[in-house]
């Protein structure tokens, strides 16, 4: 059985073992199709996509004072320009291989011992873990044999023109925050985490005329200060009986908590430009949660564990693997300690055999605070309601066409 949502409270499957018969169940119970007069698998299984569709739907309808997202690598694979496009750890581990020769990539496993493999005997390609093992091996082994340096290098500049992104058209990250954003302006703003490096909800942003809130002043050079994320954008109305305050819409908290390709450090400031020479981004490595204790990833860890620990708070992650330590520390802290705390897991499937999902599958059937939806990135954005009664309309644009005489 398949469940695509999960929850205490409400939970959708459906069984398409047997082709011919596929079974739907919502809430537990079969669902039976008598009444269908177009009673076919294929539509079995989309009824049970719709029933899903709708129920968490109907959660998102919720105007929840704090309002939190967090996205991974999901939200980024398949998603470019040009055949540029984001990429999985196991297609970069297969570049990492091609850009060394698969002799030199041999020989660097072989070097520092890498030899993971699954159950048919096949290698379980963690580019990851390669990193976090030949790092610390680089002093250790002798350039004659193997220069290890070079093969870390090499892969880290490699990733990191492989982030260079480009937004395409019609994309599901323009689709998403102009449905997510759509708020009251008395709510505080909705924040976007992300352990992504690429560009391409800032893209986003910039295609549909948002202000972000990223860290950095609004004077140029762009330089990182923790208290701009204390900053807000209002228009002021003044008369001579009040004055008021009012926040204006289409304003986001952007939080790049791995490092972003457009922030460098200059000697003690770090500031944001166009292709930095070395960008500051914590690349894959086992060494993520200390790193995360160096600035400016502390300013936004820190930032991300508050706004978890807030009142009424509501968390959504997308495409997020659930293997980054500091990551899942604080939302277990705020599953544990936070008694208003909500999470909403979008994940490609709800797989039992992940380990590092697994203990919040076994969580999300006892407590009904945590639901895990079996959604792909571009159709939870298409699926995410669209709070009309909270319209941000941009302002018409105006277009003079001058005679030349």
């Amino acid at each position: 059985m398949k469940y695509i949502l999960l929850n205490n409270n409400s939970k959708v499957a459906y069984d398409d073992s047997n082709p011919d018969d596929v079974k739907v169940y919502i809430d537990g119970k079969l669902y039976d199709f008598k009444d269908i007069q177009d009673d076919t698998s294929e539509n079995r299984i989309e009824y049970a996509n719709a029933t899903k569709r709708n129920k968490y739907s109907q959660t998102l309808n919720n105007q929840f004072e704090n309002l939190v997202l967090l996205t991974g690598a999901g939200s980024s694979i398949g998603w470019g320009k040009d055949d540029k496009l984001g990429k999985s750890m196991a297609e970069l581990w297969d570049d990492a291989e091609a850009l060394l020769t698969a002799d030199v990539f041999s020989q660097l496993l072989a070097k520092i011992g890498y030899d993971e493999k699954w159950e048919d005997d096949s290698i379980i390609k963690n580019l990851e873990k390669v990193l976090s093992m030949a790092t610390p091996a680089i002093p250790y082994v002798s350039k004659d044999e193997i220069n290890i340096e070079d093969c870390v290098n090499r892969i880290k500049d490699f990733i990191k023109d492989a982030c260079q992104l480009d937004l395409p058209d019609n994309s599901p990250h323009t689709l998403l925050l102009n449905k997510i954003t759509k708020r009251k302006v008395t709510l505080p703003r909705f924040k976007l985490f992300t352990l992504n490096y690429d560009l391409m909800f800032e893209q986003a942003a910039c295609e549909s005329n948002f202000v972000v809130i990223d860290g950095f002043s609004f004077s140029q050079p762009r330089i990182f200060s923790g208290r701009n994320y204390d900053y807000d954008i209002v228009s002021r109305n003044q008369s001579r009986v009040k004055e008021e305050d009012n926040f204006i819409q289409k304003v986001f908290h952007l939080y790049k908590l791995h490092g972003s390709v457009n922030w460098e450090k200059e000697e003690n400031k770090i500031v944001q430009k166009e292709n930095p020479i070395n960008p500051l981004m914590i690349y894959p490595h086992q060494s993520k949660y200390e790193s995360s204790y160096e600035q400016p990833y502390f300013e936004m860890m820190s930032r991300f564990q508050s706004n978890l620990r807030k009142e009424n708070v509501f968390l959504i992650t997308i495409g997020f693997s659930f293997g980054d330590k500091h990551i899942v520390t604080a939302i277990i802290e705020a599953l544990e300690q936070n008694p208003s705390f909500q999470l909403m897991i979008i994940n490609r499937n709800i797989d039992e055999a992940n380990e590092n999902l697994k203990p919040f599958i076994e969580a999300a059937n006892k407590y009904s605070n945590i639901s895990i939806v079996s959604e792909k990135f571009e159709d939870f954005a298409k699926y995410y309601p669209d709070l009309k009664s909270y319209s941000q309309e941009d302002s018409r644009q105006i277009v003079i066409n001058i005679p030349n005489n």
